[in-house]
């Protein structure tokens, strides 16, 4: 099914995942506006528009005749992150609905409700909530690690297997994840844009593979030829570890700490609905490692 052309507004068009979705939607025909704090500098796809999360008379502006609103924004990097990105979703959500946005589609993160989430992951989801809470229909992509040039998990899984001859790593290491490559990612999200089926609705998307992050360094290291022995240590507290990252990678430590944090609940897809909506099949782990080191050469 081709989902019809309309006017699709794109936070995050400069990021990770947004510089990568922007020519697929206008390839799909859809008008994309890209919402950025700096859009003199934007020299992406679409019509640049000035927008901050925090500015609801800029919102209001970048949201006038949005049909589809497409939500990449978080402050991972950020100590208050929390309390930063319900206010931006609150508002975000409060202004769609004035503006008459039909559809807002966010990215949030895996992991079952009823677990012990981290502070990053409890705060995905309490983004989900917020951004519909004034009535406009979100469709959620819940995703665990993305694989792909640029992401900061991915980035924090090459640059520790490029860095170190050895490595020592905590339990958390042996708890399973199911990364997807950025080229699914973009697939889906842009096979949910203004499809009839997806509103409203929470999808879980994942890859082919179900890994623990010690599988997922293994693989790195093969593929890239370097021995990599790995010791699992009971006592590596997550503090410490986001320390040690910081000093290994380029990673800060607010952002090490709270992927970190997260780490430790297991997070795989256990409803694969995604596929009534966007048919197909997600590329194994290690053709995303390959994609990724390309793009990255």
């Amino acid at each position: 099914m081709t989902n019809p052309a309309t006017t699709v507004l794109l936070t995050g068009a400069s990021g990770f995942i947004g510089q990568r979705l922007g020519p697929v939607l206008e390839a799909e025909g859809h008008a994309v506006r890209a919402m950025t704090r700096r859009p003199e500098e934007y020299a992406g796809p679409g019509d640049p528009v000035f927008g901050d999360v925090a500015d609801a008379d800029s919102l209001r502006d970048a949201l006038a005749d949005v049909e589809v609103a497409i939500y990449l924004v978080h402050s991972l990097d950020k100590p208050d992150f929390e309390e930063r990105d319900a206010a931006a979703a609150r508002l975000f959500g409060t202004v769609a609905a004035e503006q008459g946005v039909r559809q807002i589609v966010y990215m949030g993160g895996l992991g079952a409700d009823d677990s012990d989430l981290s502070a990053h992951l409890r705060s995905r989801r309490e983004v989900e909530h917020l951004l519909g809470e004034a009535g406009v229909p979100v469709t959620v992509l819940r995703a665990a690690i993305v694989v792909g040039n640029g992401g900061i998990s991915w980035e924090l899984t090459r640059q520790l297997v490029k860095r170190l001859p050895a490595m020592l790593v905590p339990q958390w290491a042996s708890t399973r994840t199911q990364p997807i490559a950025i080229d699914d990612v973009v697939r889906y999200i842009s096979g949910v844009v203004a499809h009839p089926d997806a509103l409203g609705r929470t999808f879980e998307i994942g890859g082919a593979d179900q890994l623990t992050y010690v599988d997922m360094l293994r693989v790195v290291a093969r593929i890239q030829g370097r021995p990599l022995p790995i010791l699992k240590v009971p006592v590596l507290t997550p503090r410490l570890s986001s320390y040690w990252l910081a000093l290994v990678t380029d990673i800060d430590v607010t952002t090490g700490r709270n992927l970190i944090d997260s780490m430790g609940t297991e997070v795989v897809v256990t409803d694969t609905s995604i596929t009534d909506v966007v048919p197909g099949d997600p590329l194994p782990y290690e053709d995303a490692v390959r994609r990724a080191l390309a793009d990255g050469a």
